[in-house]
């Protein structure tokens, strides 16, 4: 099924009242998960208005800032797992990340919310870093999976087809590029949104249509 028809399809499921994410998975085969598992980051050409929040060891008028003070109000794991669910990715500054690390990771760490040297973690905390960082993260898709199947935010219900479009055909090139036998390690791809079915979609790249 081409991209474009799977999207009209989804789009006539019953309207949720928040706006939901596209979701696309990407099934593998011949792939060793022990051994190759990814953990890397892809661009996306349109980005998915992502909630940055940050950890900064000062509040900053550019984005929802956490500081080392704020650490107490997250006693608990559940805590904590509202926090990270309620911000997409999370950016820090360099020196905080020992604290956040032994305060959040084992919570962050399986859900990909810590912040990374390749996407998220600033060195300086002035105005023109931090505005930067949040632009590239708004920009950017991370890849770390446990198992042969990768799931990836390709947008959201309220942005075009056409953008849709383009960002999942741009994160496939960019995850063929990554993967240890490119395209031979592609099993299957599907989108859908939150809350509804899965379709099953085969870009032209790959040769078929299914």
């Amino acid at each position: 099924m081409e991209t474009k028809v799977a999207l009209a399809e989804l789009r006539k499921e019953k309207k949720r009242k928040f706006v939901q994410t596209v979701d696309l998975i990407v099934n593998l085969k011949n792939f060793d998960v022990r051994k190759e598992a990814l953990n890397t980051f892809i661009d996306i050409p349109h980005p998915t208005n992502k909630k940055v929040g940050a950890f900064l060891t000062k509040r900053s008028k550019l984005i929802e800032s956490i500081t080392e003070e704020d650490f107490v109000k997250y006693k608990d794991i559940k805590d904590i797992k509202k926090l990270a669910k309620s911000y997409d990715s999370f950016i820090a500054a360099a020196p905080m990340m020992g604290k956040i690390a032994t305060k959040f990771g084992r919570v962050f760490g399986p859900m990909n919310k810590m912040p990374s040297p390749q996407a998220g973690i600033i060195a300086k905390e002035d105005d023109a870093t931090i505005s930067a960082m949040i632009e590239k993260m708004k920009h950017v898709a991370r890849i770390k999976n446990k198992e042969a199947s990768i799931k990836l935010v390709c947008g959201k219900e309220d942005m075009s087809d056409e953008d849709i479009t383009e960002n999942i055909v741009s994160m496939l090139k960019s995850l063929e590029g990554k993967l240890p036998r490119g395209r031979d390690n592609i099993r299957e791809v599907l989108i859908k949104f939150t809350m509804t079915k899965s379709l099953k979609i085969m870009e032209d790249m790959y040769g078929s249509k299914n």
